[in-house]
């Protein structure tokens, strides 16, 4: 995937800013983060998250670009679209605060009415996974190890990720993709 155009927010309001003027006509944005090390102000992380969710946005894939800073995208959360649990809290702040905006709203309506709010995730959770998973990433031994040797939460991700697939075909498409992302060592959400 490429990066295309990213943007350097050096605070929160700057970004808010963008997205008010953006969010109903780009289809993604690139931010670009400074490591702490680097004492450069940039919107940071957290804040990022809240401000795209008031606008019905989302995180995604993070990209390296050197030892001081990287890029993430974000982009339209879709309708049917996995939320966590720390991003409903987020979410739940950021209408307490005031600062959802019907477009927000609108992407918590949509998650209610498809039951994904309410099976909302944690990375904390244990997952099971299952033998159709256990089986395509145990007849790559490479991929079994790295697999094994993510991180918990990185497990449950790909796990939830597999077992919340609606349909058989993209159950079995995204066990796919699990193998070759383990094969390679990616863990979920990056590069």
């Amino acid at each position: 995937m490429q990066i295309t155009n990213p943007k350097h927010f050096k605070c929160r309001d700057e970004l808010r800013k963008w997205l008010i003027k953006n969010h109903a006509k780009q289809t993604e944005l690139w931010i670009l983060f400074y490591k702490v090390h680097t004492k450069k102000k940039c919107v940071r992380y957290a804040e990022a998250v809240e401000e795209s969710l008031c606008f019905g946005w989302i995180d995604g894939i993070v990209k390296r670009i050197d030892d001081e800073k990287h890029v993430q995208r974000f982009t339209p959360r879709k309708a049917k679209s996995i939320w966590s649990k720390v991003n409903k809290e987020r979410a739940k702040r950021m209408i307490d605060a005031g600062k959802m905006t019907d477009a927000g709203l609108v992407k918590i309506k949509e998650a209610k009415k498809s039951g994904w709010w309410q099976n909302a995730y944690t990375t904390q959770d244990n997952y099971i996974m299952s033998a159709e998973m256990k089986k395509v990433l145990m007849s790559d031994k490479e991929a079994w190890k790295n697999f094994q040797n993510f991180g918990k939460s990185y497990q449950n991700t790909y796990i939830f990720w597999v077992n919340y697939a609606k349909r058989e075909e993209t159950k079995k498409k995204r066990i796919q993709l699990v193998l070759e992302r383990a094969k390679k060592n990616i863990p979920p959400g990056l590069g």
